[in-house]
Order: C-alpha cells, then sequence, then structure tokens
C-alpha cells in the first residue's frame, strides 16, 4: 500500500482529535502532520474560570504535543495558502503536500468590525482577556457590568450565559450582589434560540434567578468608551461602567477564494461526511458552515452551533472515513448531529442540554436539572482534556464515559 500523507490545519479541538485518532487507525508508514502556529495550547472551556479567579493561566494550558499521540507529526507554522489544485498547504516556514487535507482552522475574533469595541471592552473568549477580567473584577465594588453578544454567529452559544452568571456568582460571594448589577444584551430573540424556545426560556430563568437583565433583539453598532456608552440598532442607547463582550467572529483568511466556502466565508461541507466538494478536502469545527432544519428568523435559517463537542464528533468521522478509505474498506461514519453543553450557573452547579440538531422540523434540545454532577462532570472532562496520553488519560475518560453512560448520555472519549 503506498504511504498517505494527512494534513490537518489547526490544533484546536477538532485538528487535535483528527489527528490522534487517524493515528490510531493508520500503520506508522502513514503520516500525520498537524499545522498549527502555536506551541501552546490553551483550553478554551476553562476562560469562563480563570476569569472569576479559579483557575490560574498555567493550569489551562499545556504543550501541543503533549496532547497527541506518538507518531503524529507537528509543524509550528501558520497556512498561508492551500493550494487545492496542486494538493499542498503553503504555510510561512514550509509547503506541505497531502493526499487527504482536514481544514480544522476555527474563527478568528475581529473586535475591530465594531466601532470602540476594541478600545472600550473586555472579553474571555482569549486566554489574555480572561486573565485581565481576572485582574480587573477584584476592584470593581459598584456599577453596571453590561456583557455584550456583538454579533452572530459565535461559537460556543452557552458561554455568554455562563460568563455572566459566573460573575454574578463572584460578586454575590463577596457581598457585592446589590451594589453591580450585571445586564446582558445580544442580537438573538431569546437566549440561545437554536436550541428552541424550551431551553432559552429555561436559561433566561437562570439569568433572572441570578439578578441579571437579559436583553434580546439588541444589536450593538458602536461602543463610546470615553462615555461609557453603548449604541444598538433601533434601541435605546445604554450606560455601562464595565463592559464584557463576545467580539464579532469572522472565517480565516486562508480559506477564503478557493472555491469552499459560502456567501459568509464560512466552508460548505456535507453534513454527513464533512466533506468540501474538492476531492479529499474535508472541513470540521467552527471553520465550517452548516444548515440545520428551522429558522431563527422568519429569513435567517438555523446554522450547526460553533462549539467543541461537535468539531470533536466530526474530527471521529472524518478520521474515521479517511482510514477506512485508506484501508481499502467503504467509509461507513457519518455525523448525526448529536450534541451537549454543560451549562456553568455558578456555586459549583452546571445545567446539561443535550439532543438532536438535525432533527426535523427543529431540533430537539433537553435542558437537565441544574446540579453538582454536570459541574463535576466538566472539571473532570477539562482534567482528561488536558492530560498527557498515558494511564492518567486513559482512567480519565473511563470514569467520563461510565457516568455518562449512567444518565444515558453516549459520549466517547
Amino acid at each position: 500500500m503506498d504511504q498517505k500523507t494527512i494534513v490537518i490545519l489547526g490544533g484546536g479541538v477538532g485538528g487535535l482529535v483528527a489527528a490522534n485518532k487517524l493515528r490510531q487507525l493508520l500503520g506508522s508508514r502513514h503520516r500525520i502532520i498537524l499545522v498549527e502556529k502555536e506551541s501552546k495550547h490553551a483550553f478554551a472551556p476553562s476562560f469562563l474560570w480563570l476569569m472569576v479567579g479559579q483557575r490560574k493561566p498555567e493550569q489551562i494550558v499545556c504543550e501541543v504535543r503533549n496532547l497527541v499521540r506518538p507518531g503524529v507529526e507537528i509543524i509550528h507554522s501558520e497556512a498561508r495558502q492551500i493550494d487545492v489544485a496542486n494538493r499542498r498547504v503553503i504555510a510561512d516556514t514550509m509547503n506541505v503536500a497531502y493526499d487527504y487535507l482536514i481544514i480544522a482552522l476555527g474563527t478568528q475574533l475581529a473586535p475591530e468590525v465594531i466601532p470602540g469595541l476594541s478600545e472600550g471592552a473586555h472579553t474571555f473568549y482569549t486566554l489574555e482577556g480572561a486573565n485581565r477580567i481576572k485582574e480587573t473584577l477584584p476592584s470593581f465594588k459598584a456599577g453596571t457590568i453590561a456583557i455584550v453578544v456583538s454579533s452572530m454567529p459565535y461559537k460556543c452559544p452557552g458561554a455568554p450565559h455562563e460568563g455572566a452568571m459566573l460573575i454574578a456568582d463572584f460578586f454575590k460571594q463577596r457581598g457585592l450582589q446589590n451594589q453591580v448589577r450585571i445586564e446582558m444584551f445580544t442580537p438573538e430573540p431569546q437566549p440561545m434560540p437554536v436550541a428552541g424556545p424550551e431551553l432559552g426560556n429555561a436559561v433566561r430563568q437562570m439569568l433572572e434567578s441570578k439578578g441579571i437583565a437579559f436583553h434580546p433583539s439588541h444589536k450593538l453598532t458602536s461602543v463610546n468608551p470615553q462615555t461609557r456608552e453603548l449604541s444598538f440598532d433601533g434601541k435605546p442607547s445604554f450606560q455601562y461602567d464595565l463592559l464584557i463582550a463576545i467580539p464579532p467572529h469572522r472565517p480565516p483568511a486562508v480559506v477564503q477564494g478557493i472555491g469552499l466556502t459560502n456567501e459568509a466565508g464560512w466552508i460548505q461541507v456535507d453534513r454527513a461526511t464533512l466533506s468540501t466538494k474538492h476531492e479529499n478536502v474535508y472541513a470540521i469545527g467552527d471553520v465550517t458552515g452548516i444548515s440545520i432544519p428551522g429558522r431563527w428568523k422568519p429569513d435567517v435559517p438555523l446554522m450547526l452551533p460553533k462549539a467543541g463537542v461537535f468539531a470533536h464528533t466530526q474530527a471521529e468521522v472524518v478520521a474515521d472515513r479517511i482510514a477506512s478509505e485508506i484501508n481499502g474498506q467503504a467509509p461507513k461514519e457519518e455525523f448525526c448531529g448529536n450534541g451537549y453543553c454543560m451549562l456553568e450557573a455558578g456555586e459549583e452547579l452546571a445545567g446539561f442540554a443535550y439532543g438532536d440538531f438535525f432533527a426535523e422540523p427543529s431540533p430537539q434540545i433537553h435542558l437537565h436539572r441544574v446540579g453538582k454532577s454536570w459541574h463535576i462532570g466538566k472539571v473532570l472532562f477539562e482534567k482528561w482534556w488536558l492530560a498527557p496520553f498515558g494511564l492518567k488519560k486513559r482512567i480519565l475518560g473511563l470514569t467520563i464515559r461510565l457516568g455518562a453512560k449512567a444518565k444515558g448520555i453516549p459520549i466517547s472519549l
């Protein structure tokens, strides 16, 4: 059998899972190459805990090398061009030829799109931003905190609401809940509209129980850092003392102009196989745009959320399909659209949402009762993800799978 080279662009959740699964399924004569510009990996779900002082940066950062199986080649370089005609990737430091390509480059934050946002806002969507909030919150004793979803789409649809509840809990623990007002704004008509009205209403009730005012259908147009004023399209302006924003998300520039993307710039894929229209080129995770049943506005179709859980599952599907093809077997694995989210609520409590995002006529998502077990599950997942390959990782993975199985949740690690 000829040697095959599989190149994976991006060392986030999807890229790491794809690399490890392929290395597990393919013989050593085949090359698995991961192209990732950063040498260190930061576990994004833990940025929320870092923000409120429950983690230190060094606790949620590790070497990329520690997260991949032996035999996965890593090139620390940034992809600058994808040459699909000649099956090669042009990076900063070298060119890499491929037989199969998996694009797992995620999204890019673009605060500069909204005037004043870069200068006026904090964010917990980056490691550095979450750490700055950690340094800022202890000195904030009174006033109004605005938490703003600046535009759609954005990754991890539960994170803004989790962030708001964790911040509310931070001030409650310090006896400042009556001095600090938290107001949340989003262009969406409800929390997490992709999950339907049942879950949206449940999340809104969770927010209100924490004293957080929720303002839907507020599209941010500009920020005035000098006067600390937010402007919205067709809505009254709002004064804040501290602004925490989820910046606009944009697709990476390297995927543009090569016949892979839709009008919005996200890569179009077959939703079951994650294949693009170019032979042997796949895309997974946040860089993709996948339509699902239903609409969140009459003229706006729902899209599969940009979330690590989907990137994880999609990576396994693509790895299985590529390995099957290389091994002379018919690919069978397909992405089914199932997903879940552990929603942090503060006080070491969390809710759990799970369901089928491909269900007709609209996604069928349900929220389990808020409790400590879901928070513990999220902590265990963090420890599993950051653990180097070896016995510890296998034990943690088995613990999570057994716990999920006991609750009837099909989670594979």
